[in-house]
């Protein structure tokens, strides 16, 4: 009997640490999850270093663990602060913690509604989480980013004052900037031209190349851009003329000897087509959509262009060569008597003996130098400043990406390979993304009146504005 009171104790014992353990369980978990001492995160999605008259602030703010609580951004300037944002977000339960993990917030700042005057400011921000720290008021992230409130847009000065354009052409305007760090450049319609400075030795003069394309006329809108690190944009007009052109209209009679010819030529990049399509419907994915996707690659590779005028003069054209097709003409694709395709040509096509060699139109570098779809072989050639040079249809290619040639230096052989029906030589011109009518770029006159005249006079104005006092 004695025996079974001392075991009592014992069996008393092991059932209370027992309870002991199936308490603490819970409350290690309670401390480490509910307690945790992460800090919740509020990510700006770039770097805010200026902000202009209207900004849009962009950030992100999280809390993987309790989830948030609470997000507070203001801006304070001398002395006075003004709350930008402050949003509370609600919990799930006491024990589960927050309702939202993660938000984006977009921020309209106006600061001539704030009041912020131009210099100097704090943005801050604070994120709590549901986190029982701190007496159940949680972690608190809290950041502070000095900023520069910068409302006034920079101006520009265009310093040319004619511009005869023509459909399907290219142009030249020459500004002055008032300050620098700018994006600037021509607008014409919707497409951007990025301006260069460098030929001149004020940094803040700069050159634009831009292109009319050549389904735009003369109702076609431009000016002269330029947007500071604030987003502070200034818009200047300039007087042009844009001259219509009527482009040509051809149709193209397609065989089935033309395509049993050409189209073994792309059967690796016709691998999503069915295999058993006929040779017309594959026709048709080449003329389209490879066409569109070495469209594509061609803007890729022009669109960074060295500050510097390499070429001089009129640009070569192929010697002892006949035109085949020109710039800008409507192609109509027949087969069978039926019509099946039209796509516009946007260069033009110079046939001389077979596989002729081809020289560098003008001096540039290369960037560009290898096979491409529908234009087979090609090399392109940047000459500064925005301004390239295509050849397509190559039999062989006799120079490497980055290399600098001279104009007249052979750069490859005319050929047929791509879509070409013969052996000649597609020669194209691009300013920047958009092709424009090589025609301008061999003649002599269209250049020293549009390019070289206006360099000149531009050059001489801003001497003379450094002499005067």
């Amino acid at each position: 009997m004695a025996a079974n009171k001392s075991k009592l104790p014992k069996l008393l014992y092991i059932l209370i640490a027992l309870l002991l353990c199936g308490l603490a369980i819970p409350v290690v978990w309670v401390i480490l999850t509910k307690f945790e001492g992460g800090l919740p995160t509020f990510q700006l999605k770039t770097p805010v270093h200026t902000i202009g008259k209207s900004f849009t602030l962009k950030g992100q703010a999280s809390d993987q663990e309790n989830g948030l609580r609470r997000v507070w951004i203001a801006i304070s300037q001398h002395g006075k602060e003004r709350t930008l944002f402050d949003k509370t977000f609600p919990s799930k339960s006491f024990w589960e913690g927050g309702a939202v993990q993660k938000e984006l917030i977009l921020l309209e700042i106006d600061s001539d509604a704030l009041g912020l005057s131009d210099g100097q400011a704090l943005l801050r921000t604070a994120v709590w989480d549901y986190s029982w720290r701190d007496w159940l008021a949680g972690n608190r992230a809290y950041e502070e980013h000095e900023v520069l409130i910068d409302t006034q847009s920079p101006t520009v000065d265009v310093l040319t004052r004619t511009h005869n354009l023509n459909q399907g052409g290219a142009g030249l305007a020459i500004y002055r900037i008032s300050e620098t760090g700018t994006v600037n450049g021509v607008q014409v319609a919707d497409s951007f031209f990025p301006g260069y400075a460098g030929f001149f030795s004020d940094p803040n003069v700069y050159i634009a190349f831009f292109a009319i394309p050549y389904d735009k006329g003369p109702g076609t809108e431009l000016y002269a851009t330029a947007s500071d690190p604030a987003g502070n944009t200034c818009l200047a007009g300039f007087a042009y003329h844009i001259n219509p052109k009527r482009f040509k209209h051809d149709t193209m009679m397609i065989s089935d000897a033309f395509l049993r010819r050409k189209i073994p030529e792309f059967e690796d990049a016709l691998n999503t087509v069915n295999p058993s399509a006929s040779l017309i419907d594959k026709f048709l994915v080449v003329n389209r959509e490879l066409r569109q996707t070495s469209q594509t690659t061609l803007k890729d590779a022009c669109k960074q262009s060295d500050a510097k005028l390499y070429w001089e003069g009129p640009f070569l054209r192929l010697p002892h060569s006949a035109r085949r097709a020109g710039f800008a003409d409507h192609r109509k694709y027949q087969y069978n008597g039926k019509s099946v395709d039209e796509q516009v040509h946007l260069g033009i096509d110079l046939a001389s003996t077979a596989q002729s060699p081809v020289p560098a139109a003008n001096n540039g570098r290369v960037v560009f130098a290898e096979y491409l779809s529908i234009y087979g072989k090609t090399v392109i050639i940047d000459h500064g400043f925005g301004l390239f040079s295509l050849y397509g249809h190559l039999s062989r290619i006799d120079v490497e990406r980055d290399k600098l040639v001279s104009k007249g230096d052979t750069i490859g052989f005319t050929g047929t390979t791509g879509l070409a029906g013969g052996d000649h030589l597609h020669y194209g011109m691009m300013v920047n993304h958009t092709c424009v009518n090589p025609i301008e770029w061999w003649d002599p006159a269209w250049i020293r009146h549009n390019v070289t005249d206006k360099l000149g006079r531009a050059k001489k104005t801003l001497e003379c504005s450094k002499k005067s006092p």
